[in-house]
């Protein structure tokens, strides 16, 4: 659909300068902690530098779109909008991002589009990519505090998947005492790699 699978170096400088213009100046701090905490985990597991950065740095790309035009987008797209999307659509960041990382950004990279479309929610069948972007988004230096942090940084270079549970299970105990809507993906998520770290 979206010519995917195609490998390329990508240029890194040209996309940081574009994504400088689009978001907050928060944002952008952020986008550049996690593009180097994921560099440094893919040196840790020795996956494809230039291609984690990548995803790293478009893994907000459409963090700057408000709900309406976050829905806007997934009309245009044929983006298939759930339930609590509907309810909650910041939540569609993470689905039109990877679209908006190969229509405005030339990313044509399988890998790179499930990796920016995973990093909210996770998923069961997370590839390395995925996992890196995911822990990387919650550790990155910016971060304010957050409960453990310290520890899930130390687990991110030793073992990802128990890195990935303890931020799963901090998300969720988050939501339930925000009384948030938790969606389902990630909740399944939590409980697969549980599962997999008991195995």
């Amino acid at each position: 659909m979206l010519g995917l699978g195609k490998k390329k170096v990508y240029d890194l400088a040209k996309m940081e300068k574009q994504l400088k213009r689009k978001l907050s100046a928060n944002r952008f701090q952020h986008t550049i902690g996690v593009t180097y905490t994921a560099a440094a985990l893919a040196m840790r597991y020795e996956t494809e530098l230039n291609k984690t950065m990548c995803a790293g740095l478009l893994h907000d790309c459409a963090k700057y779109m408000s709900g309406d035009e976050l829905i806007k987008n997934c009309e245009r797209y044929n983006i298939e909008i759930t339930e609590a999307e509907k309810r909650n659509p910041s939540l569609l960041h993470a689905k039109v991002g990877a679209v908006i990382a190969a229509k405005k950004y030339h990313v044509h990279d399988k890998e790179i589009f499930n990796a920016i479309l995973h990093h909210t929610t996770g998923s069961p069948d997370m590839t390395l990519l995925d996992k890196i972007i995911f822990v990387a988004d919650y550790i990155e230096p910016n971060r304010e505090p957050l409960p453990d942090i310290d520890e899930i940084r130390k687990q991110a270079f030793m073992n990802i998947d128990r890195a990935l549970v303890m931020i799963l299970k901090a998300t969720l105990a988050y939501l339930r005492h925000m009384e948030t809507e938790i969606d389902e993906t990630t909740q399944k998520t939590h409980d697969f790699f549980v599962s997999k770290l008991q195995a």
